[in-house]
């Protein structure tokens, strides 16, 4: 259920309506608007009965929600999210770049890349300190060592840090050094690792699962937000498909398509969702022009001898390449975007 307050509704009323769900023994979430308070409610096995709300102070509606998700809809929240990840922002007017080395390999490597990052004027840097490998005789990642890196890199770069956690203990060392935890495909649906990140308050950045459909992606969201985390940043990075001519299959479609049933930012990795060198670049440009929020691009200082994923990273040159063009393309649709959410908020 969804209970929508009043646009003059009070802190007293608001409080009224959370206790109400307490008592009911439910979990009441408060989610601020741009005009409203909307409170969703979770813990409810069946319907709720709306004449609980309907004659509170300062509520405007009782809405019973038929969705599997509740949380991520745009019922909850009309109005896109702006997640905050340490001083930056993901989802508003600027086109967020978050950039690294797939792997953590050594400090000299990932300074070079962190300089070029700064330099090309990002605020995210993303590097993997432990590495989820097909293979269990491949490079795992330099674990707690790299993590120490990362935070060197934020204090000299001023570059907020994004890096993957597989397991609880990663989560609270993630928590420790970086700005945002990042969720990786194969945990998408690692209910129990989605809960854990749900408690904790660091900004999630969710990737697609490698066969994951749209709600399959928007109920994993729907997993940490109800655990009290509303900071959740949704990631395409590719699906397998029958195709052999990449890594992976960039579904652009489900930028769109995020978009039009959920509140939450999304991003798109050409570099995963491709795998080809060549190929990021243009699936870099398209991402930004079917509407997402930012991009998760790989760099390598030198691709050639990367310990982890060497074919789809870019050199700095060619990343910086990168990032001219999708800017030049999302300042080109700022007007078209900010006349689309207007008329989506009205």
């Amino acid at each position: 259920m969804l209970i929508v307050m009043k646009p003059d509704a009070t802190e007293t009323d608001v409080e009224r309506v959370l206790e109400t769900i307490e008592k009911l023994g439910f979990k009441p979430h408060e989610m601020p608007g741009a005009n409203r308070i909307a409170i969703g409610i979770t813990g409810n096995n069946g319907a709720v009965d709306p004449t609980h709300f309907e004659n509170l102070s300062g509520v405007a509606d009782a809405i019973r929600v038929t969705k599997p998700y509740k949380l991520i809809s745009k019922d909850l929240r009309p109005e896109k999210s702006i997640v905050k990840v340490g001083s930056a922002e993901i989802g508003g007017a600027e086109l967020a770049i978050i950039a690294g080395p797939c792997a953590l390999e050594n400090p000299k490597q990932v300074f070079l890349v962190a300089e070029a990052v700064s330099k090309s004027g990002a605020k995210f840097f993303r590097g993997g300190a432990f590495k989820p490998r097909t293979s269990p005789y491949a490079f795992q990642g330099m674990g707690e060592t790299g993590l120490k890196i990362l935070a060197e890199v934020r204090e000299q770069f001023d570059l907020n840090i994004v890096t993957e956690a597989m397991d609880e203990h990663g989560v609270d060392l993630v928590e420790k050094y970086g700005d945002c935890i990042q969720i990786g495909a194969r945990n998408m649906q690692n209910f129990s690792l989605l809960r854990y990140v749900g408690k904790t308050r660091k900004p999630v950045l969710l990737k697609r699962g490698l066969s994951a459909t749209l709600d399959e992606l928007l109920l994993a969201a729907e997993y940490i937000m109800a655990e009290g985390n509303y900071e959740v940043i949704l990631c395409e990075r590719g699906i397998r498909t029958f195709a052999a001519h990449a890594r992976n299959t960039l579904d652009l479609s489900i930028v769109p398509a995020i978009h039009n049933v959920s509140h939450l930012p999304v991003i798109v990795d050409p570099s995963h969702g491709t795998g080809r060198n060549y190929m990021v670049n243009p699936m870099a440009r398209a991402g930004v022009a079917v509407g997402a929020d930012g991009l998760i691009i790989e760099v390598h200082s030198a691709p050639e001898e990367a310990l982890c994923d060497g074919a789809q990273a870019l050199t700095p040159m060619q990343y910086l390449e990168l990032v001219r063009e999708v800017t030049a393309i999302h300042e080109a649709l700022l007007p078209v975007n900010k006349i689309v959410e207007s008329a989506i908020v009205a």
